[in-house]
């Protein structure tokens, strides 16, 4: 699949749409794009936070799906920008706009996060809609007689109709707006997941999660897991310093650090690590790019809601107990958990025995600890990952490194 359809493109599109070898890494512009997402996915953090941390009891319910509703279009829109500067080349100048004006949405959108639901919906849903739009169709033009052209017309098509409920959701305020948001964003990632189907077209034979390149896009969702986890450090080192300095606060910051660390460790051991092998050595890049992309998105959202829940427990290690704290605090990390299986399905093609066991874990000290304060939960939760930690690092104990076995 790689390199389908250059010979029949214009020059412009294989000028465009060339990668030689050595253009496997991020370049700066898109270090930048990873700067603005951490601000991102920093805001939306903190908007949930002012939510789930409230005086009424719905609006902290709420405040679950409001995580969902702005996080998600944050990361996919990272996402397809990580897939344009992966199928073309990211030294070309029109590329380099490209990523360029994804920052900038990037921005716009992240600045409007604190009064996304009340006055400043439209800096929310334009920068998305358009880039969303606009993008495909100046690069439709370059790939005359290339099997993505036909996946960017669809997505146009697609990405319009999704856009009219995006616009719909702010001429309504409150919870309606936040469910048109959710259906919009579930109508954004389902289309892309079944290649943005058409009546009477053929189904094109890439997608948007097909990986021209076997080290870049791989290496760009590392680092997209580092961002992620970088923003939970900085969520909880922010909330530290303002707050008291007492035992509590401490074991809190320090359940925090290690619970990143350990998060850190379980992905990157050791499906993570060598997830480009595994995705050059894939027999059906088509599936692994599909099942990698969605596997990252769940990991991400499940890290911000951990971050969300270190914030919980130093400001309130010894609080009441809450569902929706105790939602994010357990929910995270098994969100985490679940995405981490589907990778380790990617790459070693098998069920991680030892995640599910975690999973369940989690499930079941749901209950006791609804009566416990945030921190305990957040011990517990720390613990359970230790416990993966471990497993991992005794079953790799007196054995050469593993290598990658995807799906043939």
């Amino acid at each position: 699949m790689t390199g389908m359809g250059l010979r029949r493109t214009g020059k412009w599109g294989q000028d465009l749409l060339h990668r030689r070898e050595d253009v496997r890494q991020a370049n700066f512009l898109e270090l930048f794009v990873d700067l603005v997402l951490v601000f991102a996915l920093s805001g939306v953090v903190n908007r949930v936070v002012r939510d789930i941390t409230a005086d009424e009891a719905l609006v902290r319910i709420r405040s679950l799906g409001y995580l969902l509703v702005l996080a998600l279009p944050l990361i996919w829109l990272w996402i397809t920008t990580a897939h344009i500067t992966s199928w073309f080349d990211p030294r070309r100048r029109r590329i380099q706009w490209m990523v360029l004006a994804s920052a900038f949405g990037l921005l716009v959108m992240s600045s409007s996060l604190p009064a996304a639901f009340t006055g400043r919906a439209w800096a929310f849903v334009l920068p998305y809609v358009l880039l969303r739009v606009v993008r495909p169709l100046v690069l439709i033009p370059a790939l005359r007689g290339h099997a993505l052209r036909d996946l960017y017309v669809r997505s146009v098509v697609w990405s319009g109709m999704s856009g009219t409920i995006w616009l719909a959701g702010v001429f309504v305020s409150g919870g309606a707006r936040a469910a048109a948001w959710g259906l919009a964003i579930t109508v954004d990632l389902v289309a892309a997941q079944l290649r943005w189907p058409l009546p009477g077209m053929r189904r094109p034979p890439v997608s948007a999660w097909a990986m021209d390149s076997g080290h870049h896009l791989p290496e760009r969702y590392q680092q997209l897991l580092l961002i992620a986890l970088g923003e939970s450090v900085l969520a909880a080192g922010i909330t530290f310093t303002d707050q008291r300095l007492d035992l509590a606060t401490w074991t809190a910051l320090v359940v925090a650090f290690l619970s990143t660390v350990l998060l850190w460790r379980i992905y990157f051991y050791r499906s993570g690590q060598v997830l480009a092998e595994a995705v050059t050595a894939s027999g059906d890049r088509l599936a692994a790019g599909r099942a990698t992309g969605v596997a990252h998105l769940v990991m991400v959202v499940g890290i911000v809601a951990i971050a969300v829940g270190f914030e919980i427990a130093l400001k309130y290690p010894g609080g009441r107990p809450e569902p929706s704290w105790l939602g994010v605090i357990l929910g995270g990390p098994a969100l985490f958990l679940y995405g981490r299986i589907r990778l380790e399905r990617v790459v070693f093609d098998r069920l991680s025995r030892r995640r599910v066991v975690a999973i369940v874990a989690l499930a079941v000290v749901a209950l006791p600890l609804a009566f416990a304060p945030p921190l305990a939960a957040s011990v517990v939760a720390a613990v359970v990952l230790l416990g993966v930690a471990l497993a991992d690092a005794r079953h790799a104990a007196g054995r050469p490194a593993e290598e990658p076995s995807p799906a043939h």
